[in-house]
């Protein structure tokens, strides 16, 4: 199935394609843009800030961009957790993901980022055979979130995503603020800030796709450059930063990204 259409469960709220996000640029020209364009104005004379303000992400300049589709196959409820694995196979895949304030570039703790995606067969939980794989169906490999901590930041561990018919290999991300947490790891309530997707560079694609167990995958593989919704924007399109855990793909990957919210 065709990841293009914006569906969710009956409880689910969708959420507008095209509200205000923001990703953060880092680096060298960052850090000078941050001085001249997006840095917070100082206080004037006479003025305060609040007590609790959060600090900033250093070296950040805020850069417009748009929301992606939250898709076919988001479920309700998951579970707040650190590993979403469920000891599904495949190459390990750190995410460190900070959210930040896109008008003062302000880390956000305690924001619940929840992400879902497909195992190396390109199939997900909840739907398993959409992808012409017949395995065992949790309802919930794969799929949950975390809270991000006092510098902003969402630590989760999972696999490098397989693909499916019609779709580059990718994540999807939603953000919620004011979560309350629930007695079964689960959470409810809060407000949702942002829904969009995550993605990875093509070279490191195409090398963990020819190593077992992605190669067992015999769906054909839409690149990066062929994918309906990706529109080559970079990191303001959700392009994942990776960074090699060892040697070899089977090792893994960091992948890092701040995300920036209109709270």
């Amino acid at each position: 199935m065709t990841d293009t259409s914006s569906k969710g469960t009956a409880n689910a709220t969708p959420t507008p394609i095209g509200r205000r996000t923001v990703l953060i640029a880092t680096g060298a020209t960052a850090a000078t843009l941050a001085v001249t364009a997006a840095a917070p104005e100082a206080p004037t004379a006479g003025t305060t800030e609040a007590a609790d303000t959060a600090p900033v992400a250093a070296a950040a300049v805020c850069t417009l961009t748009k929301e992606m589709t939250e898709g076919p196959y988001y479920l309700d409820g998951q579970y707040v957790r650190s590993d979403i694995t469920e000891g599904k196979t495949g190459f390990p895949l750190k995410l460190a993901l900070t959210v930040v304030d896109d008008d003062t570039c302000a880390v956000i703790p305690n924001a619940l980022v929840e992400i879902w995606h497909a195992d190396v067969l390109g199939e997900y939980s909840g739907f398993v055979g959409n992808n012409g794989h017949n395995e065992p169906d949790s309802g919930t490999f794969l799929r949950g979130g975390v809270l991000t901590d006092s510098s902003g930041v969402a630590a989760i561990t999972t696999v490098y995503p397989g693909w499916y018919r019609g779709r580059c290999v990718h994540i999807h991300i939603k953000v919620h603020t004011d979560v309350t947490l629930t007695s079964d790891g689960s959470f409810e309530g809060g407000q949702e800030l942002h829904t969009g997707q995550l993605f990875f560079d093509e070279a490191i694609t195409a090398r963990v796709a020819a190593l077992s167990p992605y190669s067992t995958n015999t769906v054909a593989r839409t690149t990066l450059a062929q994918d309906s919704i990706y529109d080559d924007g970079g990191a303001a399109s959700g392009l994942l930063t990776l960074t090699a855990l060892g040697g070899s793909p089977s090792a893994g990957y960091k992948g890092t990204l701040t995300l920036g919210v209109e709270s």
